[in-house]
């Protein structure tokens, strides 16, 4: 039995991965906060071994870190619209290039959420290169996004440099991942999250509207990523500890919006009643038209298992959880 730390444990995928790994056999334990929302019920029906807030957590780690077999580094300020850039510094930045310190010293695996907001706009493209000539040509286009890269860009040049590292680490640029327990994440929840209920009780689906002549309206396209994909990915490095890197978690094919909201009204047998609405101009300059994950580097690396495609997945996603009266994984 191992033993692993997943900070964010409460959160979207973090919760996801202490699944994964509690029901495997692995000891979790948890670092995050639960608030006063219902994020509890992320964890209510894994076995977790402790909790610890983030601000106990260099104590907990001074007395209990020795036991651990690896951190799972999943916490941070998500929200692509947060303006708190001195918030997002602390719990972004420090944090992380803390755990990276710290399991250097102590010669733990570290592995550690970067994101798809690195690549801005995508004009230099999605290609997971972690060399610091490639990294240097993104610009994301919020602060979160500048956040994550900033630590992959750390990373690069201590790597480079040749400067000592985790026995493992690895960077995980996730696209846009969607599925059980984000119910917390209101506004930031996928659409399909969002608007299931209003489905199904016969209201349309909103889409935005395209401001780019070469996209009609809903066919702006991303990389939609099933969250228990993005777990098992976690859970088969911490299985290949001689894998390192920095590495896309998207499923390397583009879809629509149009076609994650048809998907919607399939898996709720609903006839699609979708409609387009204006995008708020203080977002229209910052809007990504396309995201498409290169995993050539993640399966290069030995990874073989199939992603689920974007049907499968909001049908399962759909009908085994948010349709139900507990839509809690």
């Amino acid at each position: 039995m191992r033993r692993y730390l997943v900070t964010g444990g409460a959160g979207f995928i973090g919760s996801n991965i202490v699944a994964s790994l509690a029901d495997a056999g692995d000891e979790v334990v948890v670092c995050d906060k639960l608030g006063q929302d219902e994020r509890w019920r992320n964890l209510a029906k894994h076995a977790v071994q402790d909790i610890v807030i983030p601000e106990a957590l260099p104590a907990w780690l001074e007395r209990h870190g020795d036991s651990l077999d690896g951190i799972v580094h999943m916490g941070a300020i998500s929200s692509t619209t947060e303006t708190d850039v001195d918030s997002i510094l602390q719990n972004n930045i420090r944090l992380t290039m803390d755990l990276w310190d710290w399991c250097t010293d102590r010669h733990k695996p570290l592995i550690y959420a970067s994101s798809a907001a690195t690549y801005g706009n995508g004009e230099a493209g999605f290609n997971d290169d972690f060399s610091e000539r490639k990294l240097g040509k993104l610009r994301p286009l919020n602060a979160y996004g500048w956040s994550k890269h900033f630590v992959d860009q750390r990373i690069a040049h201590l790597v480079a440099n040749g400067s000592r590292t985790p026995p493992q680490w690895c960077g995980l640029k996730f696209f846009n991942v969607y599925g059980p327990n984000e119910y917390h994440k209101k506004g930031m929840m996928s659409i399909v999250a969002q608007n299931c209920r209003l489905i199904q009780e016969g209201g349309s689906l909103r889409l935005f509207r395209s401001y780019r002549a070469n996209y009609a309206d809903g066919e702006q396209l991303r990389d939609f990523v099933y969250v228990k994909d993005c777990a098992a990915v976690v859970s088969w490095l911490l299985k290949n500890p001689a894998v390192s890197g920095l590495f896309n978690l998207g499923t390397g094919n583009a879809r629509s919006w149009l076609a994650l909201g048809r998907s919607i009204f399939a898996a709720l047998e609903k006839p699609e009643k979708i409609e387009f609405v204006e995008m708020p101009e203080a977002i229209r300059s910052k809007y990504q038209y396309f995201t498409q994950a290169r995993m050539s580097k993640l399966r290069e690396a030995g990874y073989s298992e199939p992603f689920m495609s974007l049907e499968d997945g909001v049908g399962q996603y759909v009908r085994d959880y948010i349709a139900t009266s507990d839509p809690y994984l």
